[in-house]
């Protein structure tokens, strides 16, 4: 036997490996940096856009920014949590999760515990602890019952077999959602949904038909309500209602033209002084260009681009041995990528107005906390996988 090619052989092996390791160990690095960059420039942006509303409501200039301090820290415990806890245990809580989801949903639609905000009954409320929305845990449990299911299904031809139950989950889903009258993460949650679905073996033309069948009620359901019919004809004709419904679209693009190429400096923005409404919440990112300028906008966008490449590479590694890990990392990757999408998209008017949050800078607790621990579990799956 010749010792030295056997030698030189698991040498080779070992080094690969050792390089794989590294890899992914600076992978994780660059993640959790990304992840700790969006998080601090969220809070620091939503106190500098929410004090002077605070005030107004005889709040103490950082309430809103102590509020979701609070919720950022306890998204990084359960961060560091779900970055050691086994995957065996994740695919256990699977269930468990998408049970408690629906039934937190139906709390809310059903008794008194739901909180009626705005018109809409998203929120509820359990005792002492602060209000939160079901609807945020629905999407993250919805993704992982999806990516447990696709885990057995390794051609397209058993994805057929098994096509009914994702599809019903995720209809069951976006009706409870739409009975919270949050039409447009709806939209979100069943485009990155079936998108999961086509990766895992939905056919396009089963797509397609499920998107016409899709179409009829979503119409419906735009044209009971008066608000909704006028935000898509303020849309497609702005010039029609400059003062009223175009009114915070308006402001907030010359916010972010008066932003310039440097931007004003943090703190040193005027629009958040009472031109632009919610503009802690869904229209942030209107007093973050302002501040921050198209140079402030650019390294938002790669720092967004970086997150979405890390999270597609790790659903791409783990597509042939890993497969929950891949679809999961897809699913995931793809809901908080498209909310800050949606929400560019809709601050810029390049979509017509509606309520979606900018993951990791908007006002509103309990999406930065699912966010955060979405992000722990793409960085569990990065030590996991390939």
């Amino acid at each position: 036997m010749d010792y030295s090619d056997y030698y030189e052989k698991h040498q080779l092996h070992d080094s690969s490996l050792y390089d794989d390791d590294q890899k992914r160990a600076v992978r994780s690095f660059v993640f959790v940096c990304i992840v700790l960059i969006l998080v601090a420039s969220g809070l620091i942006t939503l106190y500098s856009a929410s004090y002077d509303e605070a005030l107004k409501m005889g709040l103490p200039s950082s309430y809103f920014f102590r509020r979701q301090l609070l919720f950022a820290l306890s998204g990084f415990a359960a961060f560091v949590l779900l970055s050691f806890i086994p995957l065996k245990l994740i695919r256990i809580a699977v269930i468990p999760l998408l049970i408690l989801s629906v039934v937190l949903m139906l709390l809310t639609i059903l008794t008194p515990l739901g909180v009626e905000k705005m018109g809409a009954r998203r929120w509820i409320q359990i005792g002492p602890l602060p209000s939160f929305q079901p609807s945020e845990l629905i999407k993250v449990s919805v993704i992982l019952a999806l990516a447990a299911v696709y885990e057995k299904t390794s051609d397209k031809a058993s994805a057929k077999r098994i096509l009914i139950a994702p599809l019903f989950l995720i209809m069951v889903s976006a009706v409870l959602i739409l009975a919270q009258k949050d039409y447009s993460t709806t939209l979100v949650f069943v485009t990155v949904t079936l998108s999961v679905a086509i990766v895992g073996g939905l056919s396009v033309p089963v797509f397609l038909m499920i998107g016409a069948f899709l179409a009829v009620p979503a119409v419906i359901f735009i044209l009971i309500e008066p608000y909704r019919i006028r935000r898509i004809v303020s849309f497609l004709f702005p010039s029609i209602d400059p003062t009223g419904i175009n009114w915070q679209v308006n402001k907030s693009i010359e916010a972010i033209r008066s932003g310039q190429v440097f931007g004003k400096g943090l703190g040193q923005g005027t629009y958040k002084l009472g031109l632009i409404p919610e503009v802690h919440s869904d229209f942030i990112f209107a007093s973050f260009s302002e501040e921050m300028g198209l140079i402030g906008i650019m390294a938002l966008v790669l720092l967004f681009l970086l997150f979405f490449f890390i999270g597609v590479s790790v659903a791409l590694q783990n597509i042939g041995e890993h497969r929950f890990i891949a679809f999961a990392s897809l699913g995931i990757t793809m809901m908080i990528i498209g909310q800050a999408i949606v929400n560019i998209a809709v601050v810029t008017s390049l979509l017509p107005p509606t309520g979606i949050p900018l993951p990791f800078f908007s006002q509103g607790g309990t999406n930065l906390f699912v966010v955060i621990c979405e992000c722990g579990l793409l960085h569990r799956f990065m030590k996991e996988g390939a």
